[in-house]
């Protein structure tokens, strides 16, 4: 299959749907999302918004991702690591890359790398800050 540019939101949903496939069956990730996620189709509607408005701009995403990730790894015990995170990033380039080419993936791996920086230094702050 020919790879596209991710030009729309339908290109977003693509993206997002088959990485959540590959975390959701990836052994050591997986169970963090799938013991805290329990209705998958509003969560991939959310994550779709926000790569969206991440990506184009326009509809603004509703949420806080570093209040929902400081709340997932309270409730698994303060486990969460960089090794999640890298794992996240590695499936995230590896589906990003099978279907897609262009600027705007080279633009989606910078962004989530920030956004996986920012979001295990909160969660870090927020160990810290409940001792």
């Amino acid at each position: 299959m020919p790879k596209k540019n991710i030009e729309n939101r339908e290109d977003i949903a693509l993206l997002v749907r088959n990485f959540y496939d590959k975390i959701r069956a990836d052994k050591e990730i997986g169970p963090f999302f799938n013991g805290i996620i329990t209705h998958w189709e509003p969560h991939l509607e959310k994550l779709t918004d926000f790569w969206e408005m991440n990506l184009f701009g326009g509809k603004m995403y509703k949420g806080n991702p570093l209040e929902v990730h400081n709340k997932a790894d309270d409730y698994f015990g303060n486990t969460i690591s960089s090794n999640e995170f890298g794992i996240w990033l590695n499936l995230w380039f590896a589906t990003l890359e099978e279907h897609f080419e262009g600027e705007n993936v080279e633009i989606l791996k910078r962004r989530a790398r920030k956004m996986g920086t920012f979001l295990m230094v909160s969660i870090y702050e927020n160990r810290a800050k409940n001792k």
